[in-house]
């Protein structure tokens, strides 16, 4: 999905992290089916796309409540955290989007906007050699409500200096996709550059 107006110029770009920079969906899902199957959740791969955006925490506050058990959703939410740190073979940049910001570094103010929490951000731009690309990084910690409130990609737009109908966001969840609109930004979905692989789909389900 390209912006509706081609003529749009924009004045900062906004980039979602996870699965938009960066190809860590594979090993966040691993990471979340092995830290749930500790507790006895089953939590399916969809699923885990569906909630694309939503910070650890609260996602494991929404399956408590939905299975009936007693979670701690910060102590596990931690314990993910750690799993997802063991599988950095699996992460990967994710090169058509890499691409649009190598071309507007230096040129443009840009900012990663994401649900993820500080360190785990920090990791995963790290590895692919990106983080100091970057003006600005926005996490979980940062606002007090998480996609689809538009609460991460204002603080963001506040930070590069830039008004909110001025930001180009990249984004590859739905819910960041609609954060974004509700942010009154541009929006592009990366889905349409790439393929993400998914774990369940290559014999490892």
């Amino acid at each position: 999905m390209q912006p509706r107006n081609p003529q749009f110029s924009p004045g900062a770009l906004i980039f979602d992290c996870d699965g938009t920079l960066v190809g860590t969906m594979p090993a966040h899902y691993l990471a979340w089916r092995a830290t749930m199957h500790h507790y006895g959740v089953e939590f399916s791969e969809d699923r885990f796309y569906q909630l694309g955006g939503v910070p650890t925490a609260r996602i494991v506050a929404m399956l408590a409540e939905e299975t009936g058990r007693s979670l701690d959703p910060d102590a596990i939410a931690h314990e993910k955290e750690h799993a997802y740190y063991q599988l950095s073979d699996h992460i990967a940049p994710v090169e058509p989007v890499l691409a649009v910001a190598r071309q507007h570094r230096g040129k443009l103010p840009m900012a990663v906007a994401t649900g993820s929490v500080r360190e785990s951000a920090e990791r995963s731009l790290r590895k692919i050699g990106v983080l100091d690309w970057f003006d600005a990084l926005v996490t979980a910690e940062d606002v007090a409500h998480p996609k689809p409130a538009p609460d991460v990609f204002l603080e963001a737009a506040r930070r590069l200096h830039t008004p909110a109908h001025r930001c180009r966001v990249y984004e590859d969840t739905d819910l960041g996709l609609e954060a974004a609109r509700r942010a009154g930004m541009t929006v592009v979905d990366v889905r349409s550059m790439y393929t993400p692989r998914r774990v369940t789909e290559t014999g490892r389900a």
